[in-house]
């Protein structure tokens, strides 16, 4: 994206994101109306419950020895608590179900450089919102982590300390508790989901750390994903900057419809692009964080991708919905019947409309318990109960994986544009396979060709063809005949890359 950046992610998920973070050194939603004549009563009532978040930790001394060089997105960018002379920079993210992302990053700035190279003492602020009268607090993930001390600062200019209750990296959500003498004044998540695009909102926090702020704005846009599998952000034109992360957006009832986590900006400061991770998705993780202080989601155990015009195409369907199984290891699904290439159409009594909100539902749902699930499969329909596991546990690194091995040389037979190679036990061995693994090595592929451009290249494996196994390249001649005389256009291929499973549709002509 030319002239401009993401505030958004970890360290490790650099992609030119800029943060809403500055370092020192039942609930319903508002329908649309006229413009308010004023927004000071509603920030009135709600603002006691919006805090300031003051995070203290020792890091290695600074190592940026010009404070007015323009950072690169990718020089430490979103090191939480590293800066040189009061200038704050840092970072926000998220994750997925049968999809990869996580994230999180920094929201601060180190104190004035000082002489040495022994470890510094460093500040960062942020914001945050109480949603109790006993002391729960919503902030962002990224503005807290690392941090040896957590001290919140009160709208009445009350200062407590406080402990982290839990974190969750995927939605980039934390939640702290402070002990009060007395209630504090908090507010209560509304329903994101009924808000639409053109609402008023009203973005709360500390930016630049300038201390309470409010702007208003409308919502821009709804249901953004920025890069993780449970993404659901509200856009805003709502000025927010860094130090903003974790502060509210109301909606006109005062309820908490987003949590303040990212912005779109060439120079890091609001030009009327932010996003708020929606507050269905935000009062699920903090109910979890609050009674387990972990966070416990749904997993279904399948490799999933959308389903394409071309794909449908491909498999005779009438049209594109649904999540499509890629893979089915060891798992809930394995175990209950699902098996690559079928097509999930319902989960938990509900229309599955794409991979997107089967992630998130499943996410939704309660482990240890049987969930009806419709698959169909070579034109039918079955109805199978899935027992769902925990994505956390499923998550933990396999101490057993094997490395990811070179690719076999290049083959000279073509087809469809593809040169491919039968698998052979070297190759199997090379990659890490079981050694009744089968399927035909793609050793490359021309540029000019449908299959490149739907993005196969030298190194996959291709599984099946017509959802179809393949021992042979005989296999695949016969898999494109039996295509075309059923009138196809394409012909849906299962190729694994770098141990990752997807179908495409690759054209036939």
């Amino acid at each position: 994206m030319t002239g401009a950046f993401w505030v958004v992610g970890r360290a490790a998920r650099v992609v030119a994101l800029a943060t809403l973070g500055f370092g020192m050194g039942g609930a319903s939603g508002a329908l649309a109306g006229p413009a308010p004549a004023s927004f000071a009563d509603l920030a009135e009532k709600i603002s006691p419950a919006v805090v300031d978040i003051t995070t203290s930790t020792v890091i290695a001394a600074p190592t940026r020895s010009d404070p007015n060089a323009p950072a690169s997105p990718f020089d430490d960018f979103f090191n939480d608590f590293n800066g040189q002379n009061g200038d704050g920079q840092g970072g926000d993210g998220q994750g997925g179900d049968g999809q990869n992302g996580d994230g999180q990053g920094g929201d601060g700035q180190a104190a004035p450089d000082q002489p040495g190279t022994g470890p510094q003492r460093s500040e960062a602020l942020g914001s945050g919102f109480v949603i109790s009268a006993d002391g729960y607090i919503v902030t962002n993930n990224h503005v807290i982590e690392g941090a040896d001390e957590i001290q919140i600062e009160f709208f009445s200019g009350q200062k407590l300390d406080a402990k982290l209750v839990g974190t969750d990296l995927k939605t980039d959500i934390a939640l702290l508790k402070v002990e009060s003498p007395t209630p504090l004044p908090f507010v209560t998540f509304g329903d994101s989901d009924v808000m639409r695009v053109g609402d008023w909102v009203l973005a709360m926090g500390n930016p630049l750390g300038q201390g309470f702020s409010v702007s208003a704005g409308i919502i821009s846009a709804r249901n953004r994903e920025l890069q993780g599998a449970y993404d659901d952000f509200i856009q805003t034109d709502a000025a927010i900057n860094r130090g903003n992360s974790g502060g509210p957006l109301f909606n006109m009832d005062g309820k908490v419809i987003g949590v303040n986590t990212a912005i779109l900006s060439p120079n890091g400061g609001s030009i009327g692009i932010g996003f708020s991770m929606a507050s269905n998705v935000v009062s699920k993780v903090v109910d979890q964080l609050r009674q387990f202080g972990e966070t416990r989601r749904g997993w279904l155990g399948v490799r999933i991708q959308d389903v394409t015009v071309d794909v449908a195409e491909a498999m005779g369907l009438p049209e594109a919905k649904g999540a499509l199984v890629t893979d089915v290891p060891d798992g809930p699904s394995k175990d209950a019947g699902i098996q690559s290439g079928d097509i999930i159409t319902s989960f938990n009594g509900a229309a599955v409309k794409d991979s997107r909100e089967l992630v998130r539902r499943v996410a939704d749902a309660a482990i240890g318990t049987a969930v009806p699930v419709t698959v169909l499969r070579n034109g039918k329909s079955l109805s199978l109960a899935v027992t769902l596991g925990r994505r956390e546990e499923a998550e933990k690194p396999d101490a057993g994986a094997k490395p990811e091995q070179a690719p076999p040389a290049p083959v000279e037979k073509s087809l469809l544009g593809i040169k491919l190679q039968v698998l052979t036990d070297e190759m199997r061995s090379q990659l890490g396979l079981p050694a009744d693994s089968q399927g035909l090595m793609v050793a490359d592929v021309d540029q000019t060709s449908d299959a490149y451009a739907k993005g196969l290249r030298s190194g996959d494996l291709i599984t099946e063809a017509g959802q179809q196994k393949l021992a042979t390249i005989a296999d695949f001649e016969k898999r494109i005949a039996d295509a075309k005389e059923g009138g196809r256009k394409s012909l849906l291929l299962l190729i694994r890359s770098g141990g990752n499973p997807r179908f495409l549709a690759v054209a036939l002509e």
